[in-house]
């Protein structure tokens, strides 16, 4: 039996951040990872051919350096070896008659290229921009903050009390509004609703979805201030760089080891056992990085009140994603050359077509014409692949977990709904192809090419539940006070020190870290 003051289970950007900021503390901490390798979604592989770096999950962390954890840690991580190389143009989108707009991280430039796609654009996005910024002490108390606490309580009764109950009304009604009623009322170009509509994908909504239109916005806020960063030489060497601060401070992290049963004894955690029948006790807390479903309805087993149970087995899971890695003998060549130089591109019709990919999926169906999600690490970090080559880092999330049809009728589906190899390669050529009808050089310089499917991110990370990238629904019943679900106070249990953080837990998802910063600064 091994004792530490705080067992932290899985090895999650929270649960990272968590257990570093705990061991700068002084508190002694054990990560315990079931997968062989650490990091959670941040993995950095060869999965094509040697020399070529592809971050296999995520690769990109506007939300984690603007994290107020980051200024904490950020010497110490550049010290172990991660140190993040920013782009000054975070995203972009490129329509199939072959208009383009960037979106650069400089608020003139992108109020320029909104004037010129049309009059009154750039005005409506400066003006929606600075509306966030007059709102920052809010949103951002909101996201950065646990919500059920007397803290959080004053900031909003302050805030209420200033503009009044009308007022205060106001606010909270626009804040439900979707993006569509946001674009459709303010932008006139097709090109700039284009290029803002795909980032709602990015935070588990659509373009109807309530609360979208306030996410949207904070958003392009955060592209516009943090950029693109991605970490030099891969993302693993951010996981690597926290490992080394945990251990550094006498702390430890340990992989293969899959925790099975949290010990509760009297109502309070004590500790976990894992599949192989080790004990870890904690003297002070044992925080999980899981899903509900994991935390209820497996690792408490029948410790957990019968009503949280069944409240977990009701969370909802969103839609599903796929991720396409592409080694290239050439850089991408754009019908317009600047995209080249863009850190994130969306390949889309536009924001009608975003809705109705959306719309599919969620009917079950494999959509006619997803929006395409293509980062260019090596524009950002030439180390990424051999001098002269290159990589795409491609994105779908507009898929279902279970496949009902194909909105084309190409694809025949199982009739079990599970994805088999066979669709995933069939889905991903259809992408592929869609690609190379705008990127001239395309089919010519693939030299490799790596799908991962829905089932093949579950088995990467057991969060990843039916491929959810998410964790969860991100429906506003399932968000802020209400995540993962209504009757849990912020990142605690009904179980005395045992808490819960991860994408399953309030601000959601996004690598930023929050939740286990949080769960941090209660437990230092």
């Amino acid at each position: 039996m091994s004792t530490y003051d705080v067992i932290v289970v899985g090895s999650g950007i929270n649960s990272l951040v968590c257990a570093a900021l705990l061991a700068r503390k002084g508190r002694s901490v054990c990560v315990l990872e079931r997968n062989d390798v650490a990091g959670g979604c941040i993995r950095t592989e060869e999965l094509t051919l040697p020399g070529f770096l592809h971050d296999t999950l995520s690769t990109l962390y506007p939300l984690f350096v603007s994290a107020p954890h980051f200024p904490l840690l950020k010497s110490e991580l550049e010290r172990h070896g991660a140190a993040f190389v920013g782009c000054m143009k975070p995203t972009g989108v490129l329509l199939p008659d072959g208009r383009s707009l960037i979106f650069e991280a400089n608020r003139d430039a992108n109020v320029a290229a909104f004037e010129e796609a049309a009059p009154g654009d750039g005005i409506a996005l400066r003006a929606a921009l600075a509306g966030i910024e007059a709102e920052a002490e809010l949103v951002f108390g909101l996201l950065g903050a646990e919500l059920w606490r007397p803290a959080t309580a004053r900031m909003l009764l302050k805030r209420a009390w200033r503009m009044g109950l009308r007022g205060a009304a106001g606010i909270g009604a626009e804040a439900l509004g979707s993006a569509r009623d946001w674009l459709e009322r303010d932008f006139r170009s097709d090109l700039t609703r284009a290029l803002i509509a795909p980032w709602v994908l990015h935070v588990g909504l659509g373009p109807e979805s309530a609360t979208s239109g306030l996410l949207a916005r904070l958003v392009m806020l955060t592209l516009e201030l943090a950029g693109a960063p991605m970490v030099k030489g891969g993302g693993r060497r951010l996981v690597d760089a926290f490992i080394a601060i945990i251990r550094s401070a006498r702390g430890a992290v340990q992989t293969g080891c899959d925790v099975e049963r949290v010990i509760v004894d009297d109502g309070v955690a004590r500790g976990v056992t894992t599949a192989d029948g080790r004990e870890f006790r904690a003297r002070r807390a044992v925080v999980c990085n899981v899903t509900p479903t994991q935390l209820y309805s497996r690792l408490l087993d029948s410790a957990a009140p019968d009503e949280f149970v069944r409240r977990a087995k009701a969370y909802r899971y969103g839609r599903a994603e796929m991720q396409i890695h592409l080694a290239l003998s050439a850089a991408p060549q754009w019908p317009q050359p600047q995209l080249g130089s863009v850190a994130m591109v969306h390949v889309t019709p536009g924001m009608d077509a975003v809705s109705a990919a959306v719309s599919e999926a969620e009917r079950g169906l494999l959509p006619a014409e997803a929006t395409i999600v293509v980062a260019q690490p090596v524009a950002i970090d030439p180390s990424r692949a051999p001098v002269g080559r290159s990589i795409l880092w491609i994105q779908l999330q507009e898929l279902p977990r279970r496949i009902r049809g194909d909105a084309l009728g190409e694809i025949e589906c199982p009739p079990d709904g599970c994805w088999t190899l066979q669709v995933r390669e069939r889905y991903a050529d259809r992408i592929v192809e869609r690609l190379c009808r705008q990127i001239p050089n395309l089919r010519a310089s693939i030299v490799g090419r790596a799908v991962l499917g829905p089932a093949d991110l579950e088995r990467l990370n057991i969060n990843l539940v039916g491929g959810d990238p998410y964790s969860g629904s991100c429906a506003v019943d399932q968000f802020g006070p209400w995540r993962p679900f209504p009757g849990v106070r912020d990142h605690e249990t009904p179980i005395a020190r045992l808490y819960h953080i991860g994408a399953s837990t309030h601000p959601g998802p996004g690598l930023g870290g929050m939740s286990g910063f949080m769960v941090a600064q209660r437990l230092a």
